[in-house]
């Protein structure tokens, strides 16, 4: 099979995420939020629901699988989080600062409070988010995110995200998605030229200085545990999301969670990390669990 050749370039990278959205009903802005210019998509009809993306630098461009099916029931509000994709950077990446623009990306795009799915670090401080000012969410899908136990991260992890930030080659990307994705072949024969185009995009965010420092603080951020007294304060329904084979936030972490809070987990068999993309129909089928259990 033929692989993406990431090169260098501001064309190359811009090339790579249009590709990434091609053929998706999206409309695209750039509000200020919180002082931070962002980049929104948004699309579909129904109760709003914000997709928050995880540590990734080609930010929200990567939940494309499962656009379209969900803009069929809900209005999509999809952001870049500064710093990450095509946003512009926090002077300081933290929770407050964190919090206050997620506040000012409800107050920007949604008439009444949303569902929200976040992925991964950002996870982590939705919860932190949600604690600190009820009222603000309808629902909470708590993706895969480290911040809901004691997490230490995997030195492999570590290791491979390190050589990544080093040197964002394209062997460097394909080593750190054999470890995020259970199959990463798999993964991208159901679209090879959205993945390709995901490898190139990524690879070429990741040289952005500014980029790197907002990974180092996210993972930073993202990573800390939120005791378990501001968790059960939570004033919306919760749910976990995790993919049963993931190596980098693993499933024990999710069930300790779930057992503790009495929280439901909606386990996606046959996808490690990102089953939005190994295993989009049951990962929707997971979100559509979600929505009715809520």
């Amino acid at each position: 099979m033929p692989k993406a050749a990431i090169v260098d370039g501001p064309q190359v990278s811009q090339g790579g995420r249009e590709r990434m959205l091609a053929g998706l009903s999206l409309t695209e802005r750039r509000p200020r939020l919180a002082g931070v210019a962002t980049v929104l998509l948004e699309g579909g009809e129904g109760p709003p629901l914000v997709l928050l993306h995880g540590g990734i630098e080609c930010g929200g461009a990567y939940w494309a699988p499962v656009v379209s099916p969900l803009a069929q029931e809900n209005r999509l509000i999809v952001p870049d989080i500064p710093g990450l994709g095509e946003s512009q950077p926090f002077r300081r990446l933290d929770a407050d600062a964190f919090s206050e623009w997620l506040r000012a990306l409800i107050a920007e795009t949604c008439a009444e409070p949303p569902g929200l799915v976040a992925h991964s670090l950002t996870g982590t401080l939705a919860a932190r988010f949600a604690a600190r000012h009820p009222g603000q969410l309808r629902r909470l899908a708590i993706y895969a995110s480290p911040g809901v136990g004691r997490y230490r991260m995997p030195l492999r992890l570590r290791a491979l995200a390190v050589r990544f930030a080093l040197r964002p080659s394209e062997q460097n990307m394909r080593r750190f998605q054999r470890f995020a994705l259970l199959d990463p072949e798999q993964a991208r024969e159901r679209d090879p030229a959205w993945f390709d185009a995901f490898t190139i995009y990524t690879a070429a965010r990741a040289r952005d200085a500014g980029v790197k420092r907002t990974m180092r603080a996210l993972v930073g951020a993202g990573t800390k545990a939120i005791p378990d007294d501001q968790l059960r304060a939570l004033d919306v329904p919760v749910a976990l999301l995790w993919g049963s084979e993931d190596r980098m936030t693993p499933l024990s972490l999710g069930e300790a969670a779930g057992a503790r809070l009495g929280w439901r987990l909606h386990r996606i068999n046959g996808a490690a990390h990102a089953p939005h993309i190994e295993a989009p129909d049951a990962f929707l089928e997971a979100l559509a669990e979600w929505r009715r259990s809520a």
